[in-house]
């Protein structure tokens, strides 16, 4: 028999344990991801008072060194181990050594799709202490050239498949910069890197070339998805790209991990978070050229993927796919990513088996980061008094018809109470920096928010709003560009969106909203695609608008489209949209205006679009 205090005791250990439960669920989920967080930020910090700046290209040596024979990179079954990465980048190291007059501080523009030699090239390239501008490797003519401009390279270096896009820019780059194709064959004009590399020298460059002065040094150039206008350069310091490195260690991944990479390594996510997050745990990635929905599986099973990485869409391009047998038939355990709904996370998880989803949140300029560490479905992660005291961020009110931040009669800004959706900002200091843009200073200088809650404080302006819930847990609601206030009320495209979403013959929906002559705000339009061999049911969506959303968010007009433009990253273009407006008369694509006598959506013709203009029919 147990002595009284002892039983006491366990009683007491019993009680506090249930206790905890109920009152704080998520305080040991919470107490072990900031111990994560912490134990890396000291990491950085001894590193730095060392003096010892470690890089993510240090960490990349230090492996080729300690696991040779590893394989790093696996790409259309070819096997690239740490060591023949190492052997390539110094290839292409000593090649600007010797073929071009680039120094330390010089950047490079990167155009290249997919492939092992991105990585070559951009390791090859820091190894001379180079900064690397990554190009989107989708764009085009003038924003191609507007690209290159606003990064000032010495040199542009373009993959085999994408030279063309060069050519047609060539007479117009600017003077001074030289060109290098991947190709065996090249214009006027265009140097071969490729016939180069074959004769360069393999042997390590010495480290005097690339030691950084500082983790606040340029180490890349990404740009910007550019959904609201043209890409700005995003500067992404030493200690951005180790912090984004360090994402899939902070979830849980380690180096026997098999990562699939199918998202574009120019954006921040696959470059930073995937290979950089490779290199810091010291494991393999399948690096795929462009992702394929139908191929997604079959990839995973024949190179035994255990985590792989999402963004945008791609998780719900997964569940549109066809049900085949044997879909649980895998080993993937961790997606990492960002931007997949709620309904898409459930459908996800109950078709393809027991797959932890490690929601994030992170712009690719920004200072401020969440992650979802509990697999709450729908939230970005979560927020508590400690983490508040790492990164100091608050969600304020904000004016939609004004397009800025909501402030007191004293000039300072409002925090909204919890369940509102409020801007995101996060607080500027010497711990969480904002680098800014490349080019011109009114970009970086755009994005910060002065005196917001005192004198002198400077905010990071994310430009998306939030909701936090009594349990802390934080909720993306909308971009404030991608919000309009229409009837005195703000609405939220992505709700719009879902809502029409739900109807059985929609595949795709885009929202936004439109100026309508002497209205204030802004009037919702609806974009559509529709499914293959589905008609459009205008009865339908009406119906469906009208039981689901608040009037005020009901759309006015619908467009129907046979394509959408997207981002790299699969997020939906707006822009032009917004600029076309609801105008008959510069849309061959049929248009549709909501009509509550009827009942129904009808066809807008250029008479009703003329009566609506002079204000006859009233929205």
């Amino acid at each position: 028999m147990l002595p009284s205090w002892l039983a006491g005791l366990a009683a007491a250990i019993a009680f506090l344990h249930v206790l905890q439960k109920l009152a704080f669920p998520y305080f040991w989920a919470d107490f072990w991801y900031l111990l994560k967080v912490v134990r890396y930020g000291i990491r950085l910090k001894m590193y730095e008072q060392r003096r010892e700046l470690f890089t993510v290209l240090d960490r990349f040596l230090s492996l080729a060194k300690k696991q040779p024979q590893k394989p790093f990179i696996i790409y259309e079954g070819d096997v690239h181990t740490y060591q023949d990465v190492d052997k390539r980048t110094n290839r292409v190291a000593h090649v600007f050594l010797n073929h071009s007059t680039l120094k330390r501080g010089d950047t490079v523009a990167l155009l290249m799709s997919n492939e092992p030699d991105f990585v070559h090239v951009w390791f090859g390239l820091a190894k001379l202490g180079c900064v690397v501008a990554f190009l989107n490797s989708n764009i085009r003519s003038t924003s191609l050239l507007h690209c290159i401009r606003s990064c000032e390279p010495k040199a542009v270096v373009v993959g085999a498949d994408l030279l063309g896009a060069v050519e047609e820019i060539l007479p117009s780059l600017p003077e001074g910069i030289t060109v290098w194709g991947m190709n065996d064959s090249v214009p006027q004009g265009v140097t071969s890197l490729k016939e180069k590399l074959s004769m360069a020298s393999d042997k390590p460059v010495p480290r005097s070339h690339h030691v950084a002065s500082s983790l606040k040094s340029p180490h890349l150039y990404i740009f910007t998805s550019g959904t609201t206008g043209l890409p700005k350069a995003a500067v992404i310091s030493q200690l951005q790209a180790l912090k984004g490195s360090a994402g899939l260690w902070a979830f849980g991944c380690t180096a026997n991990d098999i990562i699939y990479i199918t998202l574009p390594l120019y954006h921040s996510s696959g470059a930073l978070l995937g290979i950089g997050g490779c290199v810091e745990l010291g494991a393999t990635c399948v690096l795929k050229k462009k992702f394929s929905a139908s191929q997604f599986w079959n990839d995973c099973r024949k190179y035994n993927v255990t985590v792989f990485q999402y963004i945008g869409e791609l998780c719900r391009y997964l569940c549109k796919q066809p049900k085949r047998e044997g879909e649980k038939d895998h080993q993937v355990r961790l997606a990492v990513g960002n931007g997949v709904r709620s309904d898409v996370w459930r459908e996800f998880l109950d078709r393809f088996g027991n797959i932890k989803m490690c929601e994030l949140y992170g712009a690719t300029e920004g200072n401020i980061c969440f992650m979802n560490h509990t697999g709450k479905i729908g939230s970005i992660g979560r927020t508590n008094f400690f983490y508040k005291l790492l990164f100091t961020f608050d969600l304020i009110k904000y004016d939609f018809q004004k397009d800025e931040p909501i402030r007191n009669e004293q000039g300072w800004c409002i925090h909204v109470r919890k369940g509102e959706p409020g801007l995101l900002i996060s607080r500027v200091n010497e711990k969480n920096p904002f680098f800014g843009y490349a080019g011109s200073k009114k970009h970086t200088e755009k994005k910060l928010l002065c005196d917001v809650f005192k004198k002198g404080d400077v905010y990071f302006n994310t430009g998306d709003l939030m909701v936090q819930d009594e349990e802390n847990f934080l909720y993306f609601w909308d971009r404030i560009g991608d919000t309009f206030r229409w009837k005195g009320e703000n609405v939220a495209t992505t709700e719009v969106a879902d809502v029409i979403g739900m109807l059985d013959f929609i595949q795709e929906t885009n929202v936004y909203g439109v100026a309508v002559s002497d209205y204030e705000g802004k009037a919702g339009m609806a974009s559509i695609i529709l499914k293959q061999n589905k008609s459009l049911d205008l009865e339908k969506v009406y119906e469906q608008v009208v039981t689901f959303l608040p009037a005020y968010a009901c759309p006015r007009f619908l467009r129907i489209q046979e394509k959408m433009e997207t981002t790299g990253t699969f997020k939906l273009q707006k822009f032009q949209l917004v600029e076309e407006g609801f105008s008959p008369l510069k849309i061959s694509d049929p248009l549709y205006f909501m009509d509550n006598l009827k009942k129904s959506y009808v066809p807008l013709t250029k008479e009703l679009y003329n009566q609506i203009m002079l204000g006859e029919i009233k929205l």
